[in-house]
């Protein structure tokens, strides 16, 4: 899983699987797109004004949490 945030444009993008040939877009709303791999599966998230979206809550930090054992990993995003 990888997250790309480009300031320029201000979009993040978390990618959940390696690349893919082609991908299908669904656009759900005017702030976020879902691309669906060939095989059904999500391959990624598209966060359009992603500064408003990521910036809101906790901080402007990216929280990882293993549910399991409890480790939290925050991490400052350049929003």
């Amino acid at each position: 899983m990888r997250l790309n945030y480009d300031p320029r444009h201000n979009i993040a993008y978390l990618r959940l699987r390696e690349k893919a040939a082609d991908v299908e877009t669904i656009r759900v709303s005017d702030e976020l797109n879902i691309d669906i791999a060939p095989d059904g599966t999500v391959y990624g998230i598209e966060l359009l004004d992603a500064n408003a979206q990521l910036g809101a809550a906790d901080d402007g930090r990216l929280v990882v949490v293993d549910d399991a054992s409890g480790d939290r990993h925050d991490i400052l995003l350049p929003l």
